[in-house]
């Protein structure tokens, strides 16, 4: 049998086609528009609703490779730079608390919930930290679910900052504005900022739950600039204020906005896309350990 039938026939019916996709794919990617030509109409149409760019990435790790060609050399590029910190004092040399959310803090309110703000501010720390790779059951909801597989996208792939509502963020890394948009839907971004950056290929930062933006796109911003403020209740998505930040190596298809939280069977794939924060960030591990 051919083998794009062949691998039609094998993701026929599959509950999972994420784990289809990457066990067919053994010998690298097709072009998309290629497989949605032979695949049934209702696969093709569960795939249609998945990022086009997630399925390819996919596809390249069920080949053995990384799922976004340019991660490998992003990594290292990360790691020679000289960030500006992202709040000032640097969350790196002050007082901070690890905010996980599986029990470690079981009087702890969801980070949705207005009790948080009292609660935090009790800890008397300058500084709330959550965590890059954490599996958060917030998630688990259809919100962060999609028609390809059953599995909810339930791990956090940026780093939270948690401080008081109207707190400046610094630019860490020299960029230029992709997008300054409002993300509306309940427990988005809100107001979202995406910075495209220069290095061994082009790569991103996002910034969620701001305050109204004030730059335009194609800005050019230089490191230690201000570029915005921790959003309040409700323009940052309906949460307690924080900054969702997170480095992309490809924005795959989408624009404006970006996942945040990808799927643990995908972890492999996702991290490829979103790259560990901390690489710029340079918060201490222990931080982020109760």
């Amino acid at each position: 049998m051919p083998t794009l039938p062949r691998i039609a026939a094998a993701l026929s019916g599959q509950p999972d086609l994420y784990a289809a996709l990457r066990q067919a794919f053994r010998d690298g990617p097709v072009p998309i528009a290629a497989l949605m030509a032979v695949l049934d109409r209702e696969t093709a149409a569960r795939l249609a609703s998945v990022d086009p760019g997630l399925l390819t990435a996919i596809m390249r790790k069920g080949a053995g490779g990384p799922a976004i060609p340019s991660a490998p050399a992003l990594r290292a590029h990360l790691a020679g730079l000289v960030p500006a910190p992202l709040f000032r004092p640097d969350p790196a040399h002050t007082p901070t608390i690890a905010l996980l959310t599986a029990g470690q803090h079981p009087d702890m309110p969801a980070f949705s919930d207005r009790a948080f703000e009292a609660w935090f501010a009790a800890r008397n720390r300058r500084y709330g930290l959550g965590a890059y790779g954490e599996r958060r059951t917030v998630y688990e909801t259809d919100q962060f679910a999609d028609a390809a597989s059953p599995e909810r996208r339930t791990v956090h792939l940026g780093i939270d900052v948690f401080a008081p509502a109207g707190t400046p963020i610094y630019a860490p890394i020299a960029g230029r504005v992709l997008s300054a948009t409002y993300n509306a839907d309940p427990l988005d971004y809100g107001n979202t900022l995406i910075l495209q950056h220069d290095g061994p290929s082009t790569f991103f930062t996002l910034y969620g739950h701001l305050a109204p933006l004030t730059l335009s796109v194609g800005q050019i911003i230089t490191p230690g600039q201000p570029i915005a403020r921790l959003g309040d209740w409700p323009e940052n998505g309906g949460w307690a204020a924080h900054v969702h930040f997170q480095v992309m190596s490809d924005m795959l298809s989408q624009s404006g906005n970006f996942f945040g939280v990808g799927h643990v069977s995908l972890l492999d794939v996702w991290t490829d896309i979103l790259l560990d924060p901390n690489l710029i960030l340079r918060i201490p591990e222990a931080k982020f350990r109760v």
